[in-house]
Formats: C-alpha cells, structure tokens, sequence
C-alpha cells in the first residue's frame, strides 16, 4: 500500500499563490507517477498534473499550464504543487494520487487539502 497525506491547502487573496505537498510512505518504490487533481463543490475531479517518479517528466492539463508547476522530491518521497495566480474559480479540494504504471490508473488517492481563493 501508498499512503499519501497531503498539505499546504489554505485561504488565499486572487492572484496570490499557494504550494501543496503531498508526502508519500509505503510501497513508494512501486510508483510510476503522481498525479494531482482537484474537485470543486458540484464538480466532477478534474485532472491538473502528473510527475514521473523517476525521471520527473511532468504533464498538465490545459488548465494547469502556464500557473501551476509540479515537482517532487525523491529523497523526501514528497511531490509538490505551486500554485501560482490563483482565481476564485481555483477554489476547491485538491487531492494527490499514485499511479502504479504507465496503464494502470490511479490506486491510492490522499485525504485532500482545502484552497479557498477569495475576490
């Protein structure tokens, strides 16, 4: 099993800035990628970003790029995601995940973490 813990979450103005941490114990050598998402009251989840383990490779969703940035760091087992220019509509439940291979989907999922970006 991966256990995943995430942090960071918080109330922030519009157009301030804010960086998550998810921090990984476990199974952590059986990682492939982590992802991030997120979900907004009445939303469906919606991917954001996703981080090789290794090679630190990063993928976005067209949503994410240009404002978020994701990162890890191996020796901590943490992966991280700054948010940069924050909007009111940024507001949600931002959740890590792990994705045990290239075609497997996402099997553990954190507890979340609350951003609330306020007008």
């Amino acid at each position: 099993q991966v256990q995943l813990v995430e942090s960071g979450g918080g109330l922030v103005q519009a157009g301030g800035s804010l960086r998550l941490s998810c921090a990984a114990s476990g199974r952590t050598f059986s990682t492939y990628a982590m992802g991030w998402f997120r979900q907004a009251p009445g939303k469906e989840r919606e991917f954001l970003a996703r981080i090789r383990w290794t090679s630190g490779a990063a993928t976005y969703a067209d949503s994410a790029k240009g404002r978020f940035t994701v990162s890890r760091d191996n020796a901590k087992n943490t992966v991280y995601l700054q948010l940069d220019s924050l909007k009111p509509e940024d507001t949600a439940v931002y959740y890590c995940a792990n994705k045990p291979s290239q075609f497997r989907d996402y099997d553990y999922w954190g507890q979340g973490t609350q951003v609330t970006v306020s007008s």
